[in-house]
């Protein structure tokens, strides 16, 4: 078994894996799948993003400064999903924020990364939320007494201007691939986890964790908010579709999803119309309603 754990080895993957037809080959945050030996993987880390938002919500709102940001790398179905899925979190806790956003067209890069998050920052945003892998964003926080909410990895979040993590961990669904690669009962294809499976975090909440100081002194109920609604998505009761459950509209004040409909997913993870097979009904081609920044262009 061979794993590829970034967007761009897709379709070198993809390619290999018709050479090697005994091998099976799991491309992490991809799209494509021939159904046989090469399949995707990827975790709802929307729903950790939603819980962000909450938290990114309050404390703008605690501080009197409803304005957030959004520092994204590429402008791909995942991060509109995220950005979204961040901000429906943040009306919850915060109805009059509002959210920019910044593209850095990479995925590692810490000093476009420490130029976006200074950029939203002077711009006004009290808490911006990173699309990236490096503690950017808290560093700069840092220096300018705002808040940052760094990405990917657990032990990101250590200096005091970072409010929280939004993180993966691999090892339960990776065991998990391994055990029915070698009972032969695993079929590479759309695999797609939620917080269920033990493998999303958000620093702070998780067992054996403290809030940090952004977090603790925040109103009461909207840590409790967080902490049921992450409870239920930990019990396999709120999930991805939950997230991105109507009624939703853009932020031009159209309805995307109505009351009583939720997203199936290529809706998550589709720029309209789809791919070939996996065509979307609402698609993953708007900004949330607060959202201040233009859509990208599709096909870029």
């Amino acid at each position: 078994m061979i794993l590829g754990t970034s967007f761009g080895y897709m379709d070198p993957m993809a390619t290999v894996a018709e050479e090697f037809p005994d091998i099976t080959f799991i491309h992490v945050s991809g799209y494509k799948s021939n159904g046989k030996n090469f399949g995707n993987l990827f975790g709802a880390m929307e729903d950790m993003k939603y819980l962000a938002g909450m938290l990114a919500g309050s404390r703008a709102k605690k501080d009197g400064n409803p304005k957030l940001g959004y520092m994204a790398t590429f402008p791909i179905p995942e991060e509109l999903r995220l950005g979204n899925a961040f901000m429906l979190g943040a009306k919850k806790t915060c109805p009059e924020c509002t959210m920019d956003v910044r593209w850095i067209n990479t995925w590692h890069d810490p000093v476009a990364e420490k130029d976006a998050a200074a950029s939203l920052m002077d711009a006004g945003a009290q808490v911006v939320l990173t699309g990236a892998d490096t503690p950017a964003v808290a560093d700069v926080a840092q220096a300018k007494g705002k808040w940052g909410i760094t990405y990917d990895y657990v032990g990101s979040c250590k200096v005091e201007r970072c409010l929280t993590t939004i993180y993966w961990n691999w090892g339960p669904v990776y065991s998990k691939i391994a055990e029915g690669v070698i009972a032969k009962t695993y079929k590479p294809g759309f695999d797609y986890f939620d917080a269920d499976s033990g493998s999303l975090g958000l620093f702070g909440f998780m067992e054996g964790q403290t809030l940090t100081t952004g977090v603790a002194d925040l109103p009461a109920a909207d840590i409790q908010m967080v902490k049921d609604t992450l409870a239920q998505m930990l019990a396999g009761k709120f999930t991805r579709f939950d997230v991105f459950a109507g009624p939703i509209k853009d932020n031009k004040g159209k309805e995307i999803v109505p009351a009583g409909s939720k997203f199936e997913q290529a809706d998550l993870d589709q720029f309209p119309p789809g791919a070939p097979g996996l065509a979307c009904k609402y698609c993953m081609y708007w900004w949330a309603d607060g959202i201040t920044a233009e859509l990208p262009k599709l096909g870029n």
